[in-house]
């Protein structure tokens, strides 16, 4: 008997080779689609940028908790090496034992989880003309079965083998001569890799675009400029929006509506969410309208590209507020009755709740200490109002145009660094920052590959003891719970776990630790360059680890001014750090 089974297992072994499909799944084989959508759920590794698909970068872990926090301490630091130690904003994936981590530069590294030996590196080659708005950052990458996948500067999505680090397939998504180039973490959906583009500053056209995951082949790719036409599977898609709707002339060609921040995904509305950036060039002068889709949340078809709703942040954006802010999908009851909606917490210093499903307007709160642009967010249209000397003036023949004081600064009352949801307390955890500048126009024509912005700043703070704020909002309310004031702005993620913990880093170096419902702080460590990365957490043997890159950068030391200036000594680096509790 016990060799009949044996020959059966034999057939079927042959038999599943015959069709191409494995006979036994196992960790080799590497991630699924499934093993993607649980990622919320499972807590032995970190599979997806922001810890599930809908990224609330909530873990259920609770080891390391309020009473035992103050017993993390470092199991290994691995440094990126090299003289690239410059903006290190990545996330890292877990997976079967590696930390995979992407560095500035367009890197890619493999650690062992236990041990921080690298087992390997994968270093793109650069062309010397790229055009890299905001310092040469990466944000994270995906996973899927046996490739790890990311952007690149020169607006490349590359494929490499997560076991060796060989490159498996490598797909232009943009010219970086015209200045297109890419910094989001990819997400995947339905198994096929979805990315935005960089360079909303150079004139190009935003647009989100849909990978086969295992072969790079373009499936759709949708822009997010009114007048562009989409393609499916090699095909006219019908164009965005209604040509020269909401913006005149040619100027849409031109229009910027960068996705450069990546998106999230919903399986229940089958939707992706992506924001888009800021219109170009910044002289909104030049450009009446609303500029659709520009500063806005776009909900599109996972399986036909095409856009179900919209919604717009900031129409006539003057400010570079952009809107590519992540939209964060949640549930909860709301006047009595359950709902589907999202979340962002948007760069023009307000937090708005949407619901998913339809994009109709819920409700927007102020989240930053000021916000002169606007006087409000009208609660039955959803739109600004806007204040009648909040837009800098139009610019007459080659003299800049009137100077005004704009609050909060075009960095945002929130720039890319993601929050977190935490499902415990019901409370959104944003990386806020109170900050202003002077903001004038400029004459500004379009040039390929030149800078298109027509306007000028100074950046200014608007408060004595702090520019970051990490700060608590309550979703059904909009009121801020508790806030952590930090002096240097804050630029890094922010986790949620079962602990009752919340974790974000700071530019000084640290990696800290808050009560989640009282904001006290309650552990740091000093890391020894600022913390601009997202921390993720899982669990090994029994254990609990958290990790985040070390490594100043992004745009406050090029865009920041003087308010840059007051934090010129932070080092720079480029390390992965990793902790779990000691126990004694």
């Amino acid at each position: 008997m016990k060799g009949r089974f044996k020959t059966l297992a034999v057939a079927l072994a042959a038999s599943c080779a015959a069709m191409g499909a494995p006979a036994v799944a196992d960790n080799h084989a590497g991630p699924t689609m499934n093993d993607l959508l649980n990622d919320a759920n499972s807590t032995g590794d970190v599979l997806t940028y922001g810890m599930g698909p809908w990224q609330q970068r909530y873990s259920k872990l609770n080891m390391v908790n309020t009473e035992t926090v103050n017993r993390l301490v470092p199991v290994f630091s691995a440094s990126l090496g090299g003289e690239k130690q410059r903006g290190q904003e990545a996330q890292p994936i877990v997976y079967d034992g590696t930390i995979y981590v992407t560095g500035s530069y367009s890197r890619m590294f493999a650690f062992d989880a236990k041990t921080g030996e690298k087992k390997w590196e994968y270093n793109a080659r650069l062309p010397d003309g790229i055009m890299p708005c905001c310092d040469v950052v990466n944000r994270g990458a995906a996973i899927h079965g046996d490739k790890i996948i990311f952007a690149t500067l020169d607006a490349h999505l590359v494929a490499l083998n997560r076991e060796t680090g060989k490159v498996i397939w490598n797909k232009e998504i943009g010219d970086y001569k015209a200045g297109y180039s890419a910094t989001a973490a990819p997400i995947i959906a339905k198994d096929m890799v979805i990315t935005g583009n960089s360079g909303g500053e150079f004139g190009i056209v935003g647009a989100v675009q849909a990978r086969d995951v295992n072969t790079g082949e373009l499936i759709w790719d949708r822009p997010t400029i009114e007048g562009h036409m989409g393609t499916l599977r090699g095909k006219d898609n019908g164009i965005s929006g209604k040509t020269n709707a909401t913006w005149e002339g040619d100027l849409w060609k031109t229009g910027g509506g960068a996705t450069w921040l990546g998106g999230t995904y919903d399986p229940g509305t089958n939707l992706v969410y992506f924001g888009t950036g800021n219109p170009a060039p910044w002289n909104s002068h030049l450009r009446p309208g609303d500029n659709l889709y520009t500063s806005a949340t776009v909900a599109i078809d996972v399986d036909t590209g095409k856009i179900k709703w919209y919604y717009q942040t900031t129409p006539h954006d003057g400010w570079d507020f952009d809107g590519v802010n992540e939209f964060i999908p949640f549930d909860a009851t709301m006047n009595g009755k359950k709902m589907q909606l999202g979340a962002k917490a948007d760069r023009n210093g307000y937090f708005y709740v949407l619901d998913r499903t339809n994009g109709k307007f819920i409700g927007a709160h102020k989240f930053v200490m000021q916000t002169t642009w606007a006087d409000g967010i009208d609660q039955k249209t959803g739109r600004p109002n806007f204040t009648s000397d909040g837009r800098p003036g139009a610019p007459t023949g080659a003299d800049k145009g009137e100077v005004v004081f704009a609050s909060p600064s075009f960095l945002g009352g929130k720039n890319w660094m993601p929050m977190a949801y935490s499902q415990d307390t019901g409370l959104f955890y944003i990386p806020s920052n109170d900050w202003g500048m002077d903001i004038w126009n400029e004459p500004i024509a379009y040039k390929k590959g030149a800078a298109y912005l027509g306007a000028g700043f100074t950046i200014k703070p608007i408060a004595d003891d702090h520019i970051g704020a990490l700060r608590a909002m309550d979703p059904k309310t909009g009121k801020i719970v508790w806030e952590a004031k930090n002096p240097a702005p804050l630029w890094g993620g922010v986790l949620a776990t079962g602990g009752n913990l919340v974790f974000t880093g700071t530019p000084e170096g640290y990696l800290k630790a808050f009560d989640a419902k009282t904001g006290q702080e309650l552990w740091k460590f000093q890391t020894g360059s600022g913390v601009v990365g997202s921390p993720v957490t899982w669990e090994d043997g029994g254990e609990q680890y958290v990790a985040v890159m070390s490594g100043w950068g992004g745009a406050v030391p090029l865009w920041g001014g003087e308010v840059a200036k007051t934090f010129k000594d932070i080092s720079q680096g480029g390390s992965l750090w990793v902790f779990k509790l000691y126990n004694q």
